[in-house]
């Protein structure tokens, strides 16, 4: 597996969660990344990407609550997602996926990680 998310669970609205995502091997390193989510019933979302660069974009709904970030260790590219303010709605499975810079769609896809916001 080249992609490994980690880090989500049950957190009561308003409260925060930290979303990782290994991608294991050098290639990653030359790779945008993002973080989509799928509720139940409804469509897969992107989130936020980041690119090579840091270049960061976020869907309307999570701006200013979401924070995507990326770190380089060895082989290994560590993906984040800093959530904050959680609601209800942000309720779904978070998956990571990376693509080639000059590629429009994501190729590469992590297992999710389930992310559940209730009181």
């Amino acid at each position: 597996v080249q992609l490994q998310a980690s880090g989500g669970g049950l957190v009561q609205p308003g409260g925060s969660l930290r979303l990782s995502c290994a991608a294991s091997g050098s290639i990653f390193s030359g790779k945008a990344m993002a973080w989509y989510r799928q509720a139940p019933g409804k469509q897969r979302e992107l989130v936020a990407s980041i690119t090579t660069t840091s270049t960061t974009n976020y869907a309307d709904s999570v701006k200013g609550r979401f924070t995507i970030s990326r770190d380089i260790a060895k082989n290994t590219v560590y993906l984040y997602l800093q959530m904050n303010s959680l609601k209800p709605e942000d309720t779904a499975v978070y998956s990571c996926a990376a693509r080639a810079p000059w590629k429009a769609a994501y190729d590469s896809w992590g297992q999710g990680t389930q992310v559940t916001v209730s009181s």
